[in-house]
């Protein structure tokens, strides 16, 4: 059978697609391109937002219309939030945010029978963590390695701890286990990632911060770089930095999640922290990792944000020098405490302070990227893009050099000036 795949959303629905994936390559079947003709379609949703919800919609309308006779499969956070919208949009296959390995086969049992199948849980029951094939089937330079999933959070505005549960960790010696896999396989970089990874090893036997997952995963793989996914602010500490700053082969970037730069406005989203423990993170990274580069994600137009707040964001994001930003005009989930909040923000002020704040964040990005002309860098190379060769230096910054067919090396290169989106540099 040939099957095609579609992924929304988060590095972690990127990594269970590649699991599916692999799981019916090592039967036998075929993954190809979503755009050319399967046997089945697997679309793998995201449902952070209700404009996510209205991309899911459309992308199964379309593959229904286009392939009326394949089965097509949805599954992820859109189906477990709302598994009656997907009934209705005529998908053959559905399933949730958990219990990939069932999907898979359910697939393979509606193409034999050509009747619909269903199998979505209760999120907030979970947990167990489901291992999963780590890596996907094409060359990649760069793989991701899930170590977490669910989230306990529960920020007024995010839907996510409803469709992925509570929280369930990757035991320590599975995921260092992958990770070496990883490494005998090519791969040159491991991306740890999960829903909130700041949590893994909360529902293990004693407890064990993320400090000892990341140390085990470095000393396992010395030759390989290790970057993290996002974090929050309450697991930078002084331990935790002088923990990591042992290892050379830790990426200096680090994803500290903000959402807002105002106390108020952190206060109504229900974060944990205020912007006094959020910069003496920055601070912490910024001792024990010089010239690291910080990056967020904002929210602009919150339920409540006065042109004060949101003055404030824009003061505190210049104040922490982002190395690069996220910007997103807040929208409405349904289903969250924030939609039902008074004082929701017009979208036309909405949409010009994203303006605004993207051209902060952009000022900042050439300033952080301006301060590595003249340094060496030693360059991941991935692809080659007409007349260059294009990687990513350790801090994810993108560097540009004449093409010479370097793929999935480490080269070190001097910069030698901003160029589009990242740097220039000569090896």
């Amino acid at each position: 059978m040939i099957f095609g795949f579609y992924t929304l959303g988060c590095k972690t629905n990127q990594y269970e697609t590649q699991a599916m994936e692999q799981m019916l390559s090592a039967m036998g079947h075929t993954v190809a391109p979503f755009d050319t003709q399967c046997d089945g379609y697997i679309i793998n949703t995201c449902s952070v937002t209700a404009v996510a919800d209205g991309k899911n919609r459309t992308l199964i309308r379309r593959c229904r219309r286009e392939h009326p006779e394949a089965v097509i499969g949805v599954c992820g956070c859109y189906p477990q939030h709302d598994v009656q919208a997907v009934r209705a949009l005529g998908a053959d296959v559905v399933g949730g945010s958990g219990g990939r390995q069932e999907f898979v086969e359910n697939m393979l049992s509606a193409l034999q029978s050509r009747q619909k199948l269903e199998s979505v849980d209760n999120a907030l029951r979970r947990r167990e963590f489901e291992v999963l094939p780590a890596g996907g089937l094409a060359e990649r330079t760069r793989a991701l390695l899930k170590v977490q999933d669910g989230c306990v959070n529960f920020c007024t505005y995010c839907i996510i701890p409803y469709t992925r549960g509570p929280v369930r960790s990757a035991p320590l010696e599975i995921a260092v286990a992958q990770a070496e896999a990883l490494a005998q396989r090519g791969y040159r970089e491991i991306v740890v990632t999960g829903i909130e990874i700041a949590s893994w090893g909360a529902d293990l036997p004693g407890k064990p911060p993320l400090s000892a997952l990341i140390c085990a995963i470095c000393a396992a793989v010395p030759g390989l770089r290790v970057r993290l996914g996002s974090l929050e602010p309450r697991v930078i500490t002084r331990e935790f930095c002088e923990e990591m700053a042992k290892f050379p082969n830790l990426c200096p970037q680090f994803h500290l999640s903000l959402q807002s730069g105002c106390d108020s406005t952190l206060a109504r989203m229900g974060r944990k922290y205020d912007t006094d423990r959020y910069y003496r993170s920055v601070e912490m990274l910024r001792r024990y990792f010089p010239g690291c580069a910080i990056t967020t994600d904002l929210i602009v137009g919150f339920p409540g944000e006065t042109e004060e707040e949101f003055a404030r964001s824009l003061a505190f994001i210049r104040k922490c020098f982002f190395a690069s930003m996220h910007i997103f005009p807040y929208s409405r989930r349904p289903g969250t405490p924030a939609d039902r909040m008074p004082d929701q923000v017009d979208p036309g002020v909405k949409e010009a302070r994203s303006r605004e704040a993207i051209r902060t964040a952009r000022d900042m990005n050439a300033q952080f990227r301006n301060g590595l002309v003249g340094t060496v860098q030693p360059v991941l190379f991935e692809a080659s893009r007409g007349q260059f060769d294009v990687g990513h230096a350790p801090n994810y910054i993108k560097v540009y050099v004449p093409a010479a067919g370097r793929r999935n090396q480490v080269v070190p290169v001097r910069i030698t000036a901003l160029y589009r989106d990242g740097l220039l540099g000569e090896v």
